[in-house]
């Protein structure tokens, strides 16, 4: 269900569902891909798992402003830090206020995820009884990216093999290819350097604007992206998103409650 698609009336009937609000961004893809790359692919993935879950997820519409100031270099729209956690918490809050009671932050860009796990611990002591759960596709998906994936360590990061694949896949027409260079940690490390990786934790966190590890605004290999590997990426990244949603519903994710003092 669209929640952007039906009635007010209606609003009563599907609140039992889990509201899925997808957040992407608008900001530099390399030489190579558009500025809504992130908003491209987070929609889909989010549209797919409607398609495939229609009674469990009333889908919101994608958020295409992100946290994006470390792209301002080549080139961004971002909202500040303090306005996206109070817009994720007025998200939140709004469509508490219709009635739900469980919602999934889908996640598509990066720089998200630092204020979105800061506005859900401001939601925790304002609305305890609401369940919000936040996830990076990527994240949920490693196991099979890591399956489908060509390049080795480095090679996914931003306007990457994976991105790059799933534009081929969704909008080729948007996708100027020959432009394309593999750049990043991937290209500069030096012999015995940890080369840092979407699909792998680090030990440490450093902020970092992109054009101080990047010279043409990407991280790893586009080298290696095809239209049958987004293909791929898309199907796996549906599949878990759905594993996801499923688990939530069946109340697998809940933490038990402690037991009331007596």
């Amino acid at each position: 269900m669209r929640l952007a698609h039906i009635p007010w009336p209606q609003i009563e009937s599907v609140r039992s569902g889990v509201c899925v609000i997808p957040l992407g961004s608008i900001e530099q893809h390399g030489l190579h891909l558009p500025l809504w790359t992130d908003t491209a692919i987070v929609s889909e993935i989010a549209a797919r798992l409607e398609q495939r879950m229609p009674k469990q997820v009333v889908l919101a519409p994608t958020q295409p402003v992100g946290f994006s100031p470390h792209h301002a270099r080549f080139g961004c729209m971002s909202i500040d830090l303090a306005a996206y956690m109070a817009l994720v918490r007025s998200l939140c809050r709004s469509v508490a206020r219709m009635g739900f009671s469980s919602i999934v932050l889908l996640n598509g860009h990066g720089g998200n995820e630092a204020p979105c796990r800061a506005a859900m611990c401001e939601l925790k002591v304002e609305l305890p009884d609401l369940r919000v759960i936040f996830a990076s596709y990527w994240s949920l998906t490693a196991a099979a990216f890591q399956r489908i994936r060509s390049s080795g360590a480095g090679g996914m990061g931003h306007a990457c093999e994976m991105e790059t694949s799933i534009m081929l896949a969704l909008h080729p027409g948007h996708v100027r290819l020959s432009d394309a260079g593999d750049d990043g940690p991937v290209v500069r490390a030096r012999e015995g350097q940890r080369i840092p990786d979407m699909l792998q934790g680090t030990p440490y966190y450093i902020v970092r604007n992109f054009d101080e590890i990047s010279s043409n605004g990407t991280i790893g290999c586009p080298s290696e992206a095809s239209a049958e590997k987004g293909r791929q990426f898309l199907d796996a990244a549906v599949d878990a998103c759905r594993a996801l949603v499923s688990a939530f519903v069946a109340g697998e994710l809940e933490f038990p409650r402690a037991p009331a003092e007596k």
